[in-house]
């Protein structure tokens, strides 16, 4: 495992189509209220860990639902983030703007079976593969040399993490995730940080 720089890393907060059960990838979708108060629990987050007066790396992806998350939270630490194209979600190709529901309707069960809910990250008829998105994960990674916030998206965050974690396919997309909360990578370790555990917790 590479000895990559403590990262803290955040998924978007709630959205209309998160609401609704439909799939983004690269499209998107405003931010509700709830995901609104989500991000600012972030920053909250952000300040007890003592953000607030670091040198930090503050990047997000440039998708809307991000870059929203990534103003609210990093405001309570005074920061703003530069926008990278390597943290956008994954490409869902022709499931796009479709039901999570009506998608695996339609789909043989052995495929969702064994993963539950990740079954879908890479199977998408013309989307992104996990090769292409661990490579472009790993390319951010490798060129961080100090602590970084990483504001990005629920596939994305897993692929981040795995790699940060030398983790192969099943168990990286079978990671935990989340909205609201920080994913603190130290010490060869995830911690969770939430609005119970602002300080985090081993997962």
């Amino acid at each position: 495992m590479i000895n990559y720089p403590e990262i803290y890393v955040l998924r978007h907060g709630q959205t209309e189509w998160n609401l609704a059960g439909r799939m983004q990838g690269r499209l998107d979708s405003p931010l509700t209220e709830l995901g609104r108060q989500q991000a600012i629990t972030q920053g909250n987050i952000l300040y007890s860990l003592g953000l607030g007066g670091a040198e930090i790396i503050c990047l997000s992806s440039p998708q809307g639902r991000a870059a929203h998350t990534a103003e609210l939270a990093l405001q309570k630490i005074n920061r703003t983030a530069t926008l990278d194209d390597r943290l956008v979600e994954t490409d869902m190709g022709q499931w796009q703007n479709r039901l999570s529901a009506e998608i695996r309707a339609e789909c043989p069960a052995e495929l969702w079976q064994d993963l539950g809910p990740a079954w879908y990250f890479f199977n998408a008829p013309e989307g992104e593969s996990f090769a292409d998105q661990r490579a472009r994960c790993k390319m951010l990674l490798d060129g961080l040399h100090h602590p970084a916030i990483l504001v990005t998206h629920g596939i994305t965050s897993k692929v981040l993490r795995g790699v940060w974690l030398g983790l192969e396919y099943r168990d990286t997309v079978l990671l935990p995730g989340g909205q609201g909360c920080v994913y603190h990578m130290k010490q060869g370790a995830q911690h969770l940080c939430n609005a119970e555990f602002p300080n985090g917790i081993p997962c």
